[in-house]
Order: C-alpha cells, then sequence, then structure tokens
C-alpha cells in the first residue's frame, strides 16, 4: 500500500471564460501550493476541427481570431489567479486540439485534472458537464469537479475531507488520495462507510458459513481494516468513523455542505461490471456542495 502522490506529477487545470473555470483554477492553485507541485494551465480550443460545432461551412478566419484572442484573454486571467494565490510554478497553454482527448492525453502523466462545471441545465451546461462525465469515466488519474456555484476556495480552510468508503478496491485507492489530502491541509478526515439491508443481503458467501456478528458491527470492523493501513502512512490525520444504514450517495451529499472536499471512486462494489460512473458519483458531480474527487482505477501501463 502506497502513498497515492510520489512524484512530481503537476496538477492540470481545464481553462475557459466561464466562472466555473476560475474557481476550479483558484482550487487548483492553491492545492498546488499546498502540494509544493506545478499547476499546468490548459486552454484547449477545438480550433483544429475543420468546423467548429454549430457551422456547416468553415466560419471565416477573423471570427476564429477573435475567438482565440478571448480564449487567450481567459488563460492570461487564469494565470494570474494562480500566481495571486501562491502556485509555485505555473505554466499556461494554449492548444488547438478539442478539449476532452486533450485532457484526457494530459491524464496520463497529471497528478490530477481539475475542471470547472456550470452546474446550468440546458445544451450550453450539457456541454460543459461533457468534459466533466468523459473525465471522470475515462481519465488516468483523479478528477476534481469545481462548480460555478461554491464559494472561492481560500487558502486557511478549516473544514474536513470526507471519503465514501465501500470496501471496493477503487474506494481503498480513494481512502489514500482523501488521507493525502488531509495531509497537506491539516485538516480531519471524516470516512463515511454506508450499509443497508439490499447491500448486507449480498455480503461475500463465505459469510453464510460463519457465525453471524451483529450487522452494524461487521460494518464498524470492515471500515476500520479499510483504513488502518493508511492511518499507519498518515499518523498526522485525525480521523472519525462514521457507519450509517443509508444510502452513500445520501450521507455523502449531506456530509458535502461542511466539507472542503469529498472523495469517492468512480463507480464501487454495488456497481455492473463495464460501467464507468458510479450512481453516487454521479450524484456528487451533480448535487455536492464542495468539490469533488472521483478517483478512477489505477492503470500502470499509461503512466509508465
Amino acid at each position: 500500500m502506497s502513498r497515492p502522490y510520489s512524484d512530481n506529477s503537476p496538477i492540470v487545470v481545464g481553462v475557459d471564460d466561464s466562472e466555473a473555470a476560475m474557481r476550479a483554477v483558484r482550487w487548483a492553485a492553491l492545492t498546488a501550493a499546498k502540494h509544493h507541485v506545478p499547476l499546468r494551465l490548459v486552454h484547449a480550443s477545438g480550433l483544429s476541427d475543420p468546423y467548429l460545432i454549430g457551422f456547416t461551412v468553415p466560419p471565416p478566419e477573423a471570427f476564429k481570431e477573435e475567438l482565440r484572442e478571448r480564449q487567450r484573454r481567459a488563460l492570461r486571467t487564469a494565470e494570474e489567479i494562480a500566481t495571486q494565490v501562491g502556485a509555485p510554478t505555473v505554466e499556461a497553454r494554449f492548444e488547438t486540439d478539442a478539449a476532452i482527448p486533450f485532457l484526457l492525453h494530459a491524464s496520463r502523466t497529471a497528478r490530477m485534472v481539475v475542471v470547472g462545471s456550470s452546474g446550468r441545465t440546458g445544451l450550453a451546461g450539457l456541454m460543459v458537464g461533457s468534459t466533466t462525465l468523459a473525465l471522470v469515466s475515462h481519465g488516468h488519474c483523479p478528477v476534481v469537479s469545481v462548480r460555478r456555484d461554491y464559494p472561492d476556495a481560500v487558502a486557511e480552510d478549516t473544514r474536513p475531507i470526507v471519503v465514501g468508503v465501500d470496501g471496493s478496491p477503487l474506494s481503498v485507492r480513494a481512502i489514500g488520495h482523501a488521507f493525502a489530502e488531509a495531509s497537506v491541509r491539516n485538516v480531519d478526515l471524516i470516512a463515511v462507510h454506508t450499509w443497508s439491508d439490499t447491500t448486507t443481503a449480498l455480503l461475500e458467501e463465505r459469510r453464510m458459513f460463519e457465525d453471524w456478528e451483529p450487522i452494524h458491527e461487521y460494518e464498524t470492523r470492515v471500515l476500520a481494516e479499510r483504513l488502518a493501513g493508511w492511518q499507519e502512512q498518515y499518523p498526522d490525520v485525525h480521523v472519525e468513523r462514521e457507519v450509517v444504514k443509508d444510502r452513500p450517495r445520501h450521507e455523502l451529499l449531506e456530509h458535502s455542505k461542511a466539507a472542503q472536499l469529498v472523495v469517492v471512486g468512480s463507480r464501487g462494489r454495488g456497481g455492473f461490471r463495464g460501467m464507468l460512473l458510479g450512481s453516487t458519483s454521479q450524484a456528487l458531480i451533480h448535487h455536492a456542495s464542495c468539490p469533488v474527487m472521483v478517483v478512477r482505477p489505477e492503470r500502470h501501463a499509461a503512466r509508465s
């Protein structure tokens, strides 16, 4: 069980001219300062596409240049925000590739990718949400979603980190990232483990041949076992454990109201084989009251 961050990989932020993107830049810059790692700001315009969205013929060159200039201004604003909040090293890049494929490629070598999501309804909101959903479904590193309706991140935020624990391999990875974030921020970690009558009915077959212990005690022991190794690696982090009979999305959404970050695996033990994103992570991305980190499966080959 190794620490999730073992190198100087950068934090990558997808930038556009939206309010959500600037909030994402601020959150990512503060996080880069706490981790002492580089921050990479990327605006991927999609101008390399032969036809821009909404055009059946190539738009005039003057229009494309005006669009480029607006996007460069957004990138300069993002760079100013990142420098002001103390990111140690800031690199700003303007790319003509489309956002989703470029950010997916960048996720191969990133510590995390941070994106802003407007949280709006309608076509504009869906377009913003598609980038976030693509990254949390296919990215090679943790992805953090920061909505425009979140308050601005502050340097001395004392609110806890919250992690959802269900015993799946991905939730174990999520625990490691949650401990790391709590450690660099010097805040408490709340580990939330939920169970219900339907999930406990599907416990491992081996329990059918053992003495049944009270369900709450069993689930409490499961949580303790999942946390033990990480607590040894991060003795500075104070952990509060919560074992509740409830659905995970409800408990985590409630905890997000008083947290600075919620960390979850992209899908849990209740997901169907082949699912890229579970219902809990989807609910948090759309409705949580704080930024959400979605931890993806590790892909050694992609990062080598």
